[in-house]
């Protein structure tokens, strides 16, 4: 199995709007080979902002570039610019191959 994670940071006080816009978001993962799961999660709150990940879970890492290169994804990620004051820099991704 593959995990994809991408580290967001967002501005203290957006939080609730970012975790909305993600509960609206039509991913378009259910329909791609090899996808396992998706959770975002949410980690430490600092004064300077808040830590959330997207945390996909893939059969294999092959199945997850695969869908950076689909119409899949290019329609979930269609309006990714426009809440850009709910972020602090870009996101970070991390990428994982399971070995337990």
């Amino acid at each position: 199995m593959y995990i994809a994670m991408n580290r967001f940071s967002i501005v203290p006080g957006r939080e609730t709007d970012f975790e909305r816009l993600w509960q609206e978001r039509e991913t378009h993962l259910e329909q791609v080979p090899g996808f396992l799961e998706f959770h975002l999660v949410r980690g430490e709150k600092k004064d300077t902002s808040t830590l959330y990940a997207s945390h996909t879970t893939w059969k294999m890492e092959s199945d997850f570039l695969n869908w950076t290169q689909s119409d899949a994804f290019r329609q979930a990620h269609k309006d990714a610019g426009k809440n850009r004051d709910l972020y602090i820099g870009h996101p970070v991704f991390e990428g994982f191959d399971v070995i337990i």
